[in-house]
């Protein structure tokens, strides 16, 4: 059994009008394939690619879950340059680029991370070339792309860390069964909690940060605040009720894996880029612990990076200008490494 259900997707009704007045309304993804042992995609080891951003949330997920279900050896990926293409480039702006030798405005320097397409015969340079070769005009990472046929199997993020989760064995996780994670337990009663703070997580926090700081409408933003804030007392709470350690309890599952993302790019990114300067996640006791136990879980501090994310948002402003900061208590993510920085009185 995969878990194929994916609920927790944008309501796209009226999307164009909404859009228009001034909404963010997150597209659907296009490339819904599915790896099965019977079908088109077979899950095997060293088959499949993926093309990534790691300021990219989406894109967290999945680098989340190969580095936790131990797959680095045997699912290979190419990671884009933060900044998207800029309106002198040839095929046009706002594009997602593999291209190594770009100069990092934070640094000073190529950034190590970023590769060249490592995934087909093409070397394509821009995510939308992956695209274009199969006739369609979608532009987003990430990719999951299978390197024998020269085809993409899925760009919505959610099914992609369930297939990993459902056939790491067979895509050779260096982890024996039984000794990794399983982010989706057979459980049907664990599945309904997971799915049922999925919903919550999403829809408040992993969106919802893009309605509160990508939309132009006050009542949009502010709606979007409210609902973002509150979700982080319902979780705290959650946490708190019996102090467990992760969301469902003893054991790290696709709950953790999804809110992680958004709460590890909160007080340095979205703090200010996206208008969320309410609290911090210091000031949820519970959540910065919970945060700072997922962040020492192994391969979970190498599946992304501040500077890529303080380059992509902050990048994207009317003046490309990087805040430094923060600073206090103390610099990120290095933050992520002391639990006991949580405020415990708020």
């Amino acid at each position: 059994m995969t878990g194929k259900s994916i609920t927790t997707e944008e309501d796209q009704k009226n999307a164009t009008a909404r859009r228009a007045s001034g909404e963010f309304v997150r597209g659907l993804s296009g490339f819904r394939h599915w790896l099965d042992p019977d079908g088109d995609f077979p899950p095997e080891a060293d088959r499949y690619h993926l093309y990534v951003a790691l300021n990219c949330p989406w894109c967290h997920r999945v680098t989340l879950a190969r580095n936790i279900l131990g797959l680095q050896d045997t699912l290979s990926m190419s990671v884009a340059f933060p900044t998207r293409t800029g309106e002198s480039d040839p095929a046009g702006p706002n594009l997602w680029e593999f291209n190594p030798d770009r100069i990092s405005p934070v640094t000073g320097a190529p950034l190590p991370e970023c590769t060249a397409d490592t995934g087909s015969t093409q070397n394509f340079r821009l995510a939308a070339e992956i695209y274009a070769a199969e006739g369609a005009s979608e532009k987003s990472v990430p990719i999951l792309y299978d390197k024998r046929t020269e085809r993409i199997v899925s760009n919505e993020s959610a099914e992609i860390i369930r297939m990993l989760n459902a056939h790491a064995a067979a895509l050779g996780s260096k982890f024996p069964t039984g000794q990794r994670p399983d982010l989706y337990p057979e459980s049907t009663k664990l599945r309904v909690e997971i799915e049922t703070l999925n919903t919550l997580t999403y829809t408040a926090i992993n969106n919802g940060a893009y309605k509160a700081g990508f939309s132009s409408r006050q009542d949009v933003y502010e709606g979007a605040y409210t609902a973002y804030f509150s979700a982080l007392q319902t979780l705290e709470d959650h946490l708190s009720a019996d102090n467990r350690p992760f969301l469902m309890g003893e054991h790290f599952t696709e709950a953790d894996l999804r809110l992680f993302p958004t709460l590890y790019r909160h007080d340095p990114v979205y703090y200010i880029r996206m208008k969320l300067n309410g609290a911090k996640i210091l000031d949820y006791p519970h959540l910065w612990r919970w945060l700072c136990r997922v962040y020492a879980l192994p391969g979970v501090a190498d599946s992304s990076s501040l500077i890529h994310c303080r380059q992509g948002y902050f990048g994207r402003t009317w003046n490309n200008v990087i805040p430094l900061g923060p600073d206090k208590p103390m610099t990120y993510p290095e933050a992520y490494l002391h639990p006991e920085l949580a405020r415990d009185e708020r």
